[in-house]
């Protein structure tokens, strides 16, 4: 996602105020402490006009 943020040149600020969200959870999002709720990320992936799988791809044994 922070690829994709660049790419357009927004702030993690500009993004957060695009999408509904404080700076601090797109922090989080792209740093990986946290994983957004669904809602979120279908909104994310909205914004980048994407499939949500080319925001958000399943580390390895977390799919159960």
């Amino acid at each position: 996602m922070r690829e994709k943020r660049a790419e357009r040149g927004l702030s993690q600020q500009g993004l957060a105020e695009a999408v509904g969200v404080s700076r601090q959870t797109i922090n989080a999002i792209e740093t990986g402490r946290y994983l957004p709720s669904l809602p979120l990320a279908f909104a994310l992936a909205r914004f980048f006009d994407t499939p949500i799988e080319g925001l958000f791809e399943p580390e390895e044994g977390e799919l159960a």
